[in-house]
């Protein structure tokens, strides 16, 4: 009997590795599954920068590596919400084909018409009306499903199939070309993007934001008398979110127009050119903001406000949501309606990069943001998943096939492997809930 309490008295006075570990988490809060994404990411661009003799890791591939997931980050933030409500969009590649050609269409034949070339709001009429579109398209395939009671599976993967064939009878197949040069700003580029100083006046303002979010919710904490997290722990988050944004940034500043780009940036702006060149460094791409100003948007939508909380509480419990009355209909058709015009600015994207709308456009995209979103912890089951964890599954999905293309990959093995990852995550997110429970 001495001795037993002998030994719990030392194993109380010199606490484990594992306790350490998990006060920290406690602490601090982390997602762990998040945290476990992050640590696959790093492990996946180590393991192709070593691969592939340091190609990987360098700013120029991270930089397209960026402007490549944005248009599936932006889709698969609204496939969250699908998911989470027990649906799923199959269409989303096809909408993404047909709005991006509708698009196209408007400031090619149409607008010129009535503006001229050129024109200042050529790619804001544009950009409205492929919005309009991919919204009505959603709400339409929402309301069948929701009044019509048709499976959402059935009905998106009739609209794979419809709105492809329409993408092609927009112009019988023929691709459309060139866009507007305000509209190609949208898709990156040397033009598309915002430069080294403005860069770090992002990365400036996003800081700020991340010191007085946590600020609030520490306010807000003690306002309604929930547990305060450790001053280290507000501290170390701080610290940890302030130092990604600035170090990504860096890493986007450190790469460099093209010397051929940059001589003419030089000539059009009055700039002398040394015998060494110039450095001019592009910064932060605009489609890479759009993605983060799509994700800050949904993340508050989801978070803080009732639509938010009615989406969530359907997942969970749809048979409850209705008797606590929630109009879940009306909300069905308001999460396509949604996914519908997140697809249109996504076709803006792509179509801005391209500099031209293909019959090809968006093909295969519904299977990538579908995997980004549940390799970002969404539950095929519902009620679970998160903006921030399908915006991590995106850059892993992208990360992937870059990493496959440096390393000369053939197309069908990309495939399988992006098959497999998709069977494992899945597996994981299975185990990982239940040993949650």
């Amino acid at each position: 009997m001495v001795d037993h309490t002998i030994s719990a008295a030392s194993n109380s006075a010199r606490p484990t590795k594992a306790n350490v570990w998990q006060r920290f988490l406690s602490a601090t809060e982390i997602d762990t599954r998040l945290m476990g994404m992050v640590i696959a990411l790093l492990i996946i661009w180590v393991g192709f920068n070593l691969l592939s003799d340091g190609l990987f890791l360098t700013p120029r591939n991270l930089w397209n590596l960026s402007v490549q997931a944005a248009s599936v980050s932006v889709m698969a933030t609204g496939m969250v919400l699908v998911i989470v409500t027990r649906n799923i969009d199959l269409s989303v590649g096809s909408i993404l084909g047909f709005v991006g050609m509708m698009m196209a269409v408007t400031q090619t034949k149409f607008l010129p018409v009535l503006l001229g070339y050129d024109h200042p709001l050529m790619w804001v009429l544009a950009l409205a009306f492929g919005i309009v579109i991919g919204a009505a398209i959603g709400a339409f395939q929402g309301a069948i499903i929701a009044f019509l009671n048709v499976p959402s599976f059935i009905v998106t993967l009739g609209g794979l199939l419809v709105w492809r064939g329409c993408a092609w009878m927009v112009t019988s197949g023929a691709t459309v070309a060139p866009m507007d040069t305000r509209f190609r700003l949208m898709g990156g580029g040397a033009d598309g993007s915002i430069g080294a100083m403005a860069s770090w006046v992002v990365g400036g303002i996003a800081c700020v934001f991340i010191v007085l979010s946590i600020l609030h919710s520490r306010k807000q904490r003690k306002r309604f008398g929930f547990p305060l997290k450790p001053v280290w722990a507000e501290y170390f988050m701080g610290v940890i979110g302030c130092g990604a944004v600035l170090g990504a940034i860096d890493v986007l500043n450190s790469y460099y127009m093209p010397v051929n780009l940059a001589r003419k940036y030089a000539e059009a702006n009055n700039i002398a050119w040394p015998d060494g060149g110039l450095d001019i460094s592009l910064g932060i791409a605009i489609p890479v903001l759009i993605a983060v100003g799509i994700a800050l948007v949904m993340n508050f939508l989801t978070n803080r406000t009732r639509f938010g909380r009615y989406v969530f509480a359907i997942g969970g419990n749809p048979e409850a949501a209705v008797l606590a009355g929630i109009k879940t209909r009306w909300v069905t058709v308001r999460i396509f309606a949604l996914m519908g015009a997140l697809c249109a600015i996504a076709a803006a994207i792509s179509t801005a990069r391209l500099n031209a709308a293909t019959n090809a456009q968006g093909t295969l995209d519904e299977l990538y943001t579908i995997a980004a979103a549940v390799i970002g912890g969404t539950s095929l089951a519902g009620g679970a998943g998160t903006i921030v964890g399908a915006i991590l599954g995106a850059i892993v999905m992208q990360s992937l096939n870059s990493g496959m293309v440096l390393l000369g990959m053939d197309t069908p093995l990309q495939s399988i492997v992006i098959g497999i990852v998709l069977v494992v995550a899945v597996w994981l997110d299975t185990v990982y809930r239940a040993r949650t429970r």
